[in-house]
């Protein structure tokens, strides 16, 4: 069998990619950055046409080595696209979903955290929060900060954060686990503040407490408190999350199989975690990453917001063969391959695609500058 084509298919931020073969085998891989990342998986056609699609490993360490400059998003993302997508070739050719190819599962399902809408009063969070438990839903998490957090001062950031956290505690009980991502807004000592303030609701993780940029001061974060620290979404190589481990500046690594260099980077990674007891927590992309979730010992708690799943009201899908939900789980998927495929009719309509419909009634006061330019009240930019 040999890689006959790649085709590119850029839908907004996100770019999808199939891989022909001369057996009718086609691939589906997905990554982000579309436009960057589409010109370089081009680049990458003119070496793997012709090639055994079988040969996965060789291929993963000649598109990451072959270039003088080596990991970023970019980088990573175009061989995290092609990377799925042969796998995705090598489940179909033997039958098998790709989790039998990664060593076979240790689990029949993979627990998930739901989120809920952040930016919002106490009394909100603990709401939606309390409905995600009735779904059979174990972990919810989200950002514990409200609108114009970069304008609060220290006392009053401090206390938002404990009251948010406090209320949704109250809300869902001590059956299910509260995560809190602090996104990298903070210093490193409004993050020690508001982790020491909330140890008493027993938080499962505070992600990116700071910045994952310097790892010797997440480590320092790390020393400081015994609540456990996750972070990793921000990281691409292995060499990276080798930093965080060595330095033990994480108790659970989150990569993302889209920017870690797909199943075969991601199984790496938690590899070297499992070596050092840490936990593998990954980042969105549930829809692929549950082949990972399913063969791995360490596997922790799966992020389930699966961004690139929207269509029409009328049930017009961009993506077929999802995963299904036992309540607060994804069921091992038992397809060929990573089971999933684009929908061409879908992709015609795409400009028209909407995310689904909201399960809970739209939130009060949620914040307009998520993912946007923020700026406190001195004219500085501030982390989102």
């Amino acid at each position: 069998m040999k890689i006959t084509k790649i085709e590119t298919i850029a839908l907004a931020d996100r770019l999808y990619i199939r891989v022909y073969t001369d057996e009718g085998i086609t691939g589906l891989g997905m990554c982000g950055y579309a436009g960057a990342t589409g010109s370089l998986i081009k680049q990458h056609e003119t070496y793997l046409v012709g090639k055994d699609p079988l040969e996965i490993e060789r291929h993963w360490q000649v598109l990451y080595r072959y270039r003088f400059f080596r990991g970023g998003p970019i980088m990573m993302n175009a061989l995290s696209a092609i990377d799925i997508a042969l796998w995705d070739i090598a489940g179909k050719h033997y039958g098998v979903p790709v989790h039998r190819l990664l060593g076979g599962p240790v689990r029949e399902k993979v627990r998930v955290y739901a989120h809920i809408y952040h930016f919002n009063p106490p009394e909100y969070l603990a709401e939606h929060a309390a409905m995600m438990v009735k779904e059979g839903i174990t972990a919810v998490r989200w950002e514990p900060y409200a609108y114009d957090f970069q304008n609060m001062r220290f006392s009053r950031l401090v206390q938002t954060v404990v009251d948010q956290v406090e209320a949704v505690r109250e809300a869902v009980g001590d059956d299910v686990d509260i995560c809190l991502d602090f996104h990298g807004k903070n210093t490193l000592w409004d993050a020690v503040a508001m982790m020491r303030a909330v140890e008493k609701y027993r938080p499962f993780f505070i992600e990116d407490p700071i910045l994952p940029e310097n790892i010797d001061q997440m480590a320092d974060i790390a020393a400081r408190t015994h609540l456990p620290i996750a972070t990793g979404e921000r990281l691409y190589t292995i060499y990276d999350f080798m930093q965080l481990l060595s330095r033990k500046a994480v108790h659970m690594v989150r990569p993302d199989i889209l920017y870690v260099g797909g199943f075969t980077g991601m199984k790496k990674i938690a590899a070297m975690a499992e070596a050092c007891y840490v936990g593998v927590v990954p980042h969105q992309q549930p829809i692929t990453s549950v082949h990972v979730d399913a063969a791995i010992y360490n596997f922790t708690l799966q992020e389930n917001a699966i961004h690139p799943v929207i269509g029409t009201d009328e049930g017009l899908p961009l993506l077929t063969g999802l995963p299904e939900m036992d309540g607060g789980y994804i069921l091992v998927p038992d397809k060929p391959g990573h089971g999933l495929a684009l929908n061409d009719d879908a992709v015609k309509e795409f400009p028209n695609l909407t995310r689904p419909k909201r399960r809970f009634p739209a939130p009060p006061s949620r914040t307009p500058h998520v993912g946007r330019l923020l700026y406190r009240d001195d004219g500085s930019f501030a982390e989102w």
